[in-house]
């Protein structure tokens, strides 16, 4: 019987105390925390349409701006992702999806491959969204896929609200994540990689 497949990681700097507790066979659950409105609400998108049981806890420096904190949790998220998933025996490793967000359309993929390469391709016609930057979307995710070590590729059209482009690219990466981490029985204990490692 496999390891439940959980991590928790906390990182305190001088600029941002950042506390994140996941578990990737979840129902969705957990309590997200942060002092920027609109980021929660997007993290609570990847928590909800993952199924990925997530509690994050986040402060920092937002009297001079969001970029630490939404930095940050993008470092240890993407940290606990690597440390949950272990060894990766069995899983899918790759994920792909299409997610329309009313007027937006999100497409991303992900492979879990234990190396770094990063694509990001929207516009946003606003600098933010409530009181999250919107250059913050891309730098988010970004810092998540050094950190969980994955190719990731995120691609916004069409979107006229950049509510609806952040969000649709949130909800077309959880789901993406939610596919790649997947157990596939057909694998059992094998390594999805024909060079025997990842």
């Amino acid at each position: 019987m496999k390891q439940p497949r959980t991590a928790r990681i906390t990182r305190n700097t001088e600029e941002t105390q950042i506390s994140v507790s996941l578990s990737l066979d979840g129902s969705g659950t957990g309590t997200i925390d942060t002092p920027i409105g609109f980021f929660n609400h997007m993290l609570e998108q990847f928590k909800k349409h993952g199924l990925f049981d997530l509690d994050i806890t986040a402060k920092g420096d937002v009297h001079f701006d969001d970029h630490h904190v939404i930095e940050d949790v993008g470092i240890v998220l993407g940290q606990a992702f690597t440390e949950a998933i272990g060894d990766k025996r069995g899983i899918a490793r790759y994920g792909f999806f299409i997610l329309p967000m009313d007027e937006a359309l999100a497409t991303v993929a992900i492979d879990f491959s234990g190396r770094y390469a990063f694509g990001f391709r929207a516009a946003f016609g606003r600098e933010k969204v409530g009181d999250m930057s919107t250059e913050l979307v891309r730098h988010f995710w970004d810092a998540f896929a050094q950190n969980a070590k994955v190719n990731l590729f995120i691609k916004s059209e069409y979107g006229l609200n950049d509510h609806h482009v952040a969000e649709g690219i949130f909800k077309a990466v959880t789901k993406a994540t939610r596919t790649a981490c997947s157990i596939d029985a057909r694998l059992g204990d094998q390594l999805p990689s024909t060079k025997g490692s990842l």
